[in-house]
């Protein structure tokens, strides 16, 4: 059984696209090779670098097994007539390669048919990888791609070698008007061009001596070297940066890093400029004390050996001096125009052609977060409306600053900053008006799911209406994302607000934020142009998924637990949060499970009663009753309804769990001892409404039907 090594050669990718385009290439190749019966007989594993992706398949078969198969023809009537075969016989017996006398007579549920026997041989590895993987290669994502050859053949970046091997075995294939080969090629720079690949086993090892390794090692290479440079400067550490640090893994093949520093002057501008500059435009890891604070180093990572002679540094230190002085003018600039005067700038800043300017969006979020601050105040939670309001009338206009124009990572932050300095009114006291910053500063927040939610509730407000005000217009307008396409970061400003609403507790239903959203569209000349007419629904199901996405990924509850807690409310976040965290603490237990396998059986049979159209009674008539457990049931049904609707109203969702879960012994027993579907309509009617009861009163916590059990589902 031969490896199987695949290798795409090209220019430089794109190092935010290495990733996902190497994980749906390692998934293509294991589904295609699963789905042509040559599975290897280990996981297939990948190296990637700026210049290759590449899959590595151990123990492939070298063909596919033969298969024995049964092959249905025409029917015995149409192939016989007068006992003698047809046409239609004979030329079913020349498909299958057998002889007419060797058709078999086999029985179907529409009669009987001619059948045969055949041994189909199974074909090579090489043949069929040779004909299936430009296609494979050629289907791959790339949010662009670009044309070097001839139109309809699009990559990434120009391909320029291929490698394709079983063991020794050259596959015969070729993309992009390159044939498949056994030679890889080293480091750009300091490795070799060519690099002939003797087989699938030897191929990281042949690469490592060309001066190229994986993603893996380049990580540990990096860390060492950034390790070591910082320890030439006392007490000095580099700043932990994980989505930089995975960056410049993708933008080398033979990593090293070097110190560099810059005038200590500079430090006098904000450090969020300066990391910015450094982090965003180079590519530079920052450098700190012990105590968090900026130091006039930074770390270069470089793909080649060494900077024996400096060159390489002194040139990082000469860009690195010319972005921080661009950064301090622009700064010294933007002071000489006050937040509040750039407002008006803010009518001539497109937010979305249909949607309208900045400033029309400024007033429709000022309006939706007083009216979020409303609600927050009617929850029980301290808020501030004043801080909210100016904080949502100043949120955008840093988008008119120079130094956002040049630096458009700083959205937000250096609103939030240039707040801080400047006099935004003169009866502001300076704690008011440092509050007022923050929210600015972080209303963009969260960026994803690992990043931190706004740090006060101001902002935390500022935040949801600013997302939910985009999210609104774009579904409106029908631009809803679809697949992999999400050109406005739809599904990123809603995780932003689910994460926001479950961290901060705060008392929103996700439809009424939505709602409200929509409305503040109303009177406006953008809402001539909007055509979603099922704008609630599309809405629901988004912001469903979404929740869904943040129980499962962020707070990591299991998917039936999730399914549970949101097949009985997936609109209040926070309370959907406390269930599924309530029902994640009590699942497991002999009482649960059973009570869970009850629920099961009960949804089946009320289904098969709605499918059979059998009537069900309106309420549980006790007359009626006739076996003494249904009797029994009947009579806790109420009481333990009370009881879990009295814990629910206070959140107690765990004692009201616990409560559901002492129906066990009664629901067992009318499980064991009463038969529903009778043929007595009225006693039948009475007992489908009285699991309906069941059902309906303790539900609304969860769907216990959703819940994966060991128990055995039945329908009587």
């Amino acid at each position: 059984m031969p490896d199987f090594l695949l290798e795409v050669g090209s220019e430089e990718i794109p190092a935010r696209m290495i990733a996902g385009a190497s994980k749906e290439l390692r998934e293509r190749v294991s589904v295609l090779l699963k789905r042509e019966r040559l599975e290897p007989a280990g996981a297939v594993t990948h190296v990637d670098t700026p210049r290759r992706l590449a899959v590595l398949a151990p123990g492939v078969p070298a063909a596919q097994p033969d298969v024995t198969e049964q092959v249905t023809g025409p029917s015995v009537q149409v192939a016989y007539k007068d006992g003698q075969p047809t046409p239609a016989a004979h030329a079913f017996a020349k498909k299958v390669g057998v002889d007419v006398g060797r058709l078999e007579k086999v029985s179907t549920p529409k009669g009987e048919y001619l059948a045969a026997t055949v041994t189909r041989k199974g074909r090579s590895a090489s043949e069929i990888l040779g004909e299936t993987l430009p296609k494979e290669i050629s289907s791959l994502y790339w949010p662009k791609n670009m044309y070097w050859r001839k139109r309809g053949e699009v990559f990434v970046r120009p391909v320029r070698w291929l490698v394709a091997m079983l063991d020794e075995q050259v596959v015969p294939m070729e993309l992009f008007g390159i044939a498949a080969g056994k030679t890889s090629r080293g480091h750009r720079i300091i490795g070799n061009e060519t690099v002939p690949i003797p087989k699938p086993s030897a191929y990281v090892e042949a690469l490592r001596a060309a001066k190229v390794l994986g993603a893996a090692e380049r990580e540990q290479v990096i860390r060492k070297a950034l390790d070591a440079a910082a320890r030439t400067i006392p007490g000095a550490r580099w700043r932990e940066d994980k989505p930089l640090l995975a960056t410049v893994v993708n933008l080398t093949e033979f990593p090293s890093a070097i110190l560099g520093s810059f005038d200590p002057e500079f430090l006098e501008l904000p450090e969020e400029v300066l990391v910015t500059v450094m982090r965003d435009h180079q590519k530079y890891f920052a450098m700190e004390d012990a105590n968090g604070k900026l130091l006039p180093h930074f770390l270069a990572v470089l793909n080649t050996a060494a900077d024996s002679d400096g060159l390489i540094r002194h040139g990082n230190e000469r860009v690195l001096r010319a972005r921080f002085n661009d950064a301090r003018f622009f700064w010294q600039t933007d002071q000489k125009q006050t937040l509040r005067d750039r407002v008006e700038l803010l009518k001539h800043v497109t937010f979305q052609k249909d949607l309208g300017s900045y400033y029309d969006k400024t007033i429709r979020v000022q309006r939706l977060a007083s009216g979020l601050c409303e609600i927050v105040k009617q929850g029980g939670v301290a808020v501030r409306p004043g801080v909210v309001h100016k904080a949502a009338y100043l949120a955008k206009t840093d988008l008119t600053t120079e130094l956002v124009k040049e630096f458009t990572e700083l959205q937000g932050i250096v609103g939030g900053l240039y707040a801080r300095v400047q006099l935004l009114d003169d009866d502001l006291k300076p704690e008011v008006q440092g509050e007022i910053a923050k929210a600015i500063y972080d209303h963009y927040k969260p960026e994803s799911m690992e990043d931190e939610v706004p740090r006060t509730v101001e902002g935390a407000v500022l935040s949801i209406a600013d997302k939910a005000d985009s999210i609104a217009g774009m579904f409106a307008l029908g631009l809803i994302p679809s697949g992999s396409k999400d050109p406005f970061a739809l599904r990123r400003q809603a995780n932003g607000i689910v994460k926001t609403v479950a961290e901060h507790k705060l008392p929103f239903r996700l439809s009424e934020i939505m709602t409200d959203a929509r409305a503040r569209y109303e009177g406006s000349e953008a809402e001539k142009k909007f055509s979603n007419a099922t704008y609630a629904e599309s809405i629901r199901s988004f912001f469903r998924e979404r929740l869904e996405f943040y129980l499962k990924d962020a707070r990591k509850y299991a998917y039936d637990v999730v399914n549970a807690v949101l097949a009985a409310d997936s609109d209040d976040v926070v309370d959907a949060a406390a269930r599924a965290q309530a029902v994640s603490q009590v699942r497991g237990s002999a009482d649960f499970d059973s009570i869970s396998v009850a629920f099961k059986r009960t949804k089946n049979i009320l289904r098969q009663a709605e499918e059979n159209k059998r009537r069900i009674a309106v309420q549980v008539d006790a007359a009626v009753l006739q076996e003494e457990s249904e009797k029994e049931l009947a009579a806790l049904l109420p009481r333990a309804a009370r009881s879990v609707e009295k814990l629910r109203a206070t959140r107690s969702y765990q004692p009201a769990l616990l409560e559901i879960a002492k129906l066990r012994p009664a629901a067992d027993k009318f499980f064991d001892r009463v038969m529903v579907m009778v043929d007595d309509d009225n006693l039948r009617a009475n007992r489908l409404a009285l699991l309906q009861t069941l059902v309906k009163e303790f539900s609304t916590i969860a769907d216990f039907s959703e819940i994966v059990t060991e128990g055995k589902e039945s329908t009587k």
